[in-house]
């Protein structure tokens, strides 16, 4: 493959190195991680569809989370696997953007399905005479879709994805694991002082605004559960817990990877940048289901009532 060729079609990724057999134990460790990724939230989708006692507001919401953790796995892992058996790491324009697409709208999804999670525990513990009149079938398709196309229409394709393949390129090597729009944006031969300022201004924009709403939202919470008995205080933080445990793991994780556009990539240690990014991109899609699964009851109990008949059917 040529220079040029490289320049005009093609980004090669530039932190794999060549390895020896190793590549085959972390090929194999990876494809384990995948794959109980894929069977982990497999499992919470299929009890939330399949039970209709969980077909309510916040186990439709964990399902969507669930959704989303496979949808942004399905955008790294199967290419990240392939980089770690391959001897070259070039990846077309095309298929760069496509990955790109995936992981940024699979990061705007997940903060607003987290933000519509919070909505729906104030609502449920601060207002609970008014759940059922406020969290309807028809608010909550609402909100669903409202968290699948604001991210789709807004902040990925107008901002992101349009604006970084239109850019005149200078160079066609990447210092990632992965596609970013960032990373793109500085191989630019044009100025890009106006992109990176508007880049920034919806950055701040798309996390801090539901992040303040959250924490807003938790208060209240908080004051009502002070208010209340024990047993209410209990209840309560036994449904907010796993919901505040992933989304202070997914704020740090996504802030740290994007504290990485911050610095150029050349000077950062190879480790850190695979670290930070498989760290962004691999512990939300695993905790997410054994969080909800193993501290939620109602899912917990089905899931092992699912077990229970299965063993009876079929013993060993």
């Amino acid at each position: 493959m040529n220079s040029n060729n490289s320049l005009t079609d093609y980004f090669e990724f530039t932190v794999f190195s060549d390895y020896g057999s190793l590549k085959y134990v972390f090929f194999s460790l990876f494809l384990l991680i995948y794959m109980t990724i894929i069977s982990a939230n497999v499992v919470i989708i299929l009890t939330v569809c399949l039970d209709k006692s969980l077909h309510q507001p916040m186990y439709i919401f964990i399902c969507c989370l669930c959704l989303n953790s496979l949808y942004g796995s399905a955008g790294f892992f199967p290419r990240f696997l392939i980089d770690i058996l391959s001897d070259t790491h070039f990846i077309s324009h095309p298929f760069c953007f496509t990955q790109l697409y995936v992981i940024h709208t699979y990061k705007a999804h997940d903060v607003n399905i987290l933000t519509v999670m919070a909505y729906d525990r104030f609502v449920a513990i601060c207002q609970p005479l008014h759940y059922h009149s406020k969290m309807t079938f028809r608010k909550v398709l609402y909100l669903l879709i409202f968290v699948l196309l604001y991210p789709v229409c807004v902040f990925s394709y107008f901002f992101g994805f349009y604006l970084s393949s239109s850019f005149p390129l200078c160079g066609y090597k990447l210092h990632r694991i992965f596609c970013t729009n960032w990373s793109i944006v500085q191989l630019s031969c044009v100025d890009t002082t106006v992109i990176n300022t508007a880049g920034l201004i919806l950055g701040v924009f798309s996390t801090f605004i539901p992040l303040i709403f959250v924490l807003y939202t938790y208060l209240c919470i908080l004051i009502v559960c002070r208010r209340s008995s024990s047993e209410f205080r209990g209840k309560a933080l036994q449904t907010c817990l796993p919901h505040i445990v992933t989304f202070i793991n997914f704020c740090i994780s996504a802030f740290i990877e994007a504290s990485l556009t911050q610095y150029k990539m050349d000077e950062v240690n190879t480790f850190v940048i695979v670290a930070v990014s498989l760290e962004f991109l691999v512990i939300p899609p695993m905790t997410n289901p054994l969080v909800y699964g193993l501290n939620l009851p109602q899912i917990r109990g089905v899931i092992s009532g699912f077990v229970h008949i299965h063993k009876v059917v079929h013993p060993s």
